[in-house]
């Protein structure tokens, strides 16, 4: 069996729109997931629109696990594949959707046995606990199917595959845009299930993109076989995809950690706080799309390339997508700082929210350059398996950056100190960590 590396050669700026285009499909599909949600559950009422503001950061947070067990598979197959070793990438890739399935039933099991505790340590108020349980307990039961999904799109984006995690991400994001104003607010005579309904949309939708991906995984050079998982060698195979899989997992996870932390912050403030930043931050994930986006596909370019001695390549990806984050991110921000009412009317109708939710874009928004630049370096250094680097450097932001900033000012500003956090750590944040990628890029 062998397959190619189609990714070391060719024009680095055409790998670029190809692999990041799709991909910012299929994110965009995912992340209106959260904006449908939202949509929805806000037609509820206000408690309901809070309660989603204190399991969003959480379920993000999963996500980004699941997303750095992805990374660490794509990892390993881009530079096996590099290295011209066809049959070691479909063994360690055949081994990764095992490992993220078990991985996923491991963490289902805890976040159903601990959730009342987490969410009180967030700030939760009592009220809102029956509602965040109803969402979050068959959400635990359903996660297993996203991991499985994870792992699937690592296989494949390690392959140069992008179009194909595209139609995975659209297969289970459509399933949740009709089924969610069916299943929460109630059709056709239904009555609706509530914030509850949004969970079981989210889980059917899991299950079908579960499918279409084993489905599109058997029409490459590197199909589902379970042989191959027996044929690999334990040690060696967890080693691979867990060096890079444990610290970027952790990575992508910090910034939802910190997130939640910040969550927790803002509820002191008050239900309308945290109401209106919880929306806003869906918005933000919505507008960050092509940022995310590209940190998915950089990955497969610098890791091939990487794999086969071409880092002048590698260097190359880094450079034409720091400059798209730097000029995306400063255009973002202008539109999102004088529409941010606008779009809050989409939201809720409640004077306050609208209120903090403008007041959070008008700040954080001036950062998200910066947050593309964090996240692409990210991509960059997993894939050549720095991933310790990047994890590094998203503790960093998040710990050394964000949460001081946040804890110090927030007994004068209130609500905008949060939201100051969050630019300060997004604008020096980006700046460390394009340093930082830079100089391990030169030395090969």
């Amino acid at each position: 069996m062998s397959t190619d590396a189609k990714l070391t050669h060719g024009d680095i700026r055409g790998h670029l729109i190809t692999q990041a285009t799709p991909m910012m499909i299929g994110v965009a599909a995912i992340m209106s997931i959260g904006l449908v949600d939202s949509y929805f559950i806000g037609q509820l009422g206000s408690e309901e629109l809070a309660a989603i503001a204190f399991i969003f950061p959480i379920s993000v947070a999963l996500s980004s696990l699941g997303v750095g067990v992805s990374v660490g598979i794509n990892s390993v197959v881009a530079r096996a594949l590099g290295e011209g070793d066809s049959d070691r990438a479909a063994r360690r890739g055949n081994f990764g959707i095992v490992f993220a399935f078990v991985l996923g039933l491991i963490m289902a099991a805890g976040l159903f046995l601990l959730s009342d505790p987490l969410f009180r340590l967030m700030q939760a108020e009592e009220a809102l606990l029956p509602l965040i349980r109803a969402y979050m307990q068959p959400f635990a039961f359903g996660f297993p199917l996203l991991m499985a999904i994870m792992g699937i799109n690592g296989v494949l984006r390690g392959q140069g595959e992008a179009k194909k995690t595209s139609f995975i991400s659209i297969s289970y994001a459509a399933a949740n845009w009709v089924l969610d104003p069916i299943l929460i607010t109630g059709a056709f005579g239904f009555a609706g299930f509530g914030i509850e309904g949004a969970a079981y949309a989210t889980i059917a939708g899991w299950l079908i993109g579960c499918i279409f991906g084993f489905y599109l995984l058997g029409r490459t050079a590197l199909p589902f076989q379970p042989s191959k998982v027996t044929d690999c060698q334990l040690g060696p195979s967890l080693k691979a995809i867990g060096g890079v899989a444990g610290p970027a997992a952790f990575s992508n996870a910090i910034n939802p950690i910190g997130l939640s932390v910040l969550t927790a912050l803002v509820a002191t403030q008050g239900q309308a706080a945290v109401a209106g930043f919880g929306a806003a931050g869906r918005l933000q994930s919505f507008s960050v799309v092509p940022l995310l986006a590209l940190s998915g596909a950089i990955g497969a370019i610098v890791g091939q390339n990487w794999g086969a001695d071409k880092a002048d390549r590698s260097r190359q990806a880094m450079i034409w997508a720091a400059g798209f984050c730097v000029v995306y991110g400063l255009a973002l921000a202008v539109v999102l700082f004088f529409g941010g009412a606008w779009f809050a009317d989409f939201f809720t109708q409640d004077p306050a929210v609208i209120e903090e939710f403008a007041a959070y874009l008008s700040i954080a928004a001036w950062g998200y350059a910066g947050y593309g630049l964090l996240i692409v370096s990210n991509g960059a250094l997993n894939a050549v398996g720095k991933a310790g680097w990047a994890l590094l450097q998203s503790c960093a932001r998040v710990f050394l950056i964000m949460l001081p900033v946040a804890w110090l000012l927030r007994p004068a500003w209130g609500s905008d100190a949060i939201y100051t956090a969050e630019l300060a750590a997004n604008l020096i944040g980006g700046a460390a960590a394009l340093f930082i990628v830079w100089r391990i890029l030169r030395k090969k």
